[in-house]
């Protein structure tokens, strides 16, 4: 199966101000792992950007992705402004013009746009690879972020009504075909 890499919102005003996301250096570190084995597969490389007033304004310093991810010519780049990584913006296109059947999903934040993505990929056909320890997000009042986490790996690959499968491995048991 033909997979690309879709890293969602890794973006410097979402993991520089204090405190990090959870895990930040080693989910960064597990998606720069990620993107290598992509590319060594010839497999697509998708970073996602999301957009909106503030620290996130189109363009501005927070707007740009996180300075450790290793980004390489013909990666691709995916603006949106909604928690969904397909809705409104041109990631379909992208996809179907490679010949993916299959993606590849990592980045912040799992309880929102690291779960519409996974849902809407599923909904529009595409086969789901959580990559289960390269997602990350805030702690919150009614959990810590390693529970979201773990709740999202748990739940997500148990929805079976798109007729794809959604599965959530570690980076590190995720392979791209050749």
């Amino acid at each position: 199966m033909n997979l690309a890499l879709v890293v969602i919102d890794v973006q410097r005003g979402l993991f520089e101000p204090q405190p990090p996301p959870a895990d930040a250096d080693a989910v960064v570190a597990r998606i720069n792992a990620l993107a290598q084995k992509a590319r060594e597969a010839a497999a697509p490389v998708v970073f996602v950007q999301h957009e909106r007033g503030g620290d996130l304004e189109a363009e501005s310093e927070g707007w740009a992705l996180h300075p450790a991810l290793q980004v390489v010519e013909g990666d691709h780049r995916i603006r949106k402004t909604t928690p969904d990584s397909f809705l409104r913006t041109g990631l379909d296109e992208v996809l179907s013009f490679c010949g993916v059947e299959g993606v590849v999903l990592c980045g912040y934040a799992t309880e929102f746009c690291v779960d519409t993505t996974t849902r809407s990929a599923a909904a529009h056909g595409y086969h789901v690879v959580l990559a289960s320890d390269a997602h990350t997000t805030h702690d919150k009042a009614h959990a810590d972020a390693a529970q979201i986490r773990a709740h999202h790996n748990a739940t997500l690959p148990a929805i079976r009504s798109f007729g794809v499968g959604i599965r959530a491995l570690p980076a590190a048991e995720i392979a791209f075909a050749g």
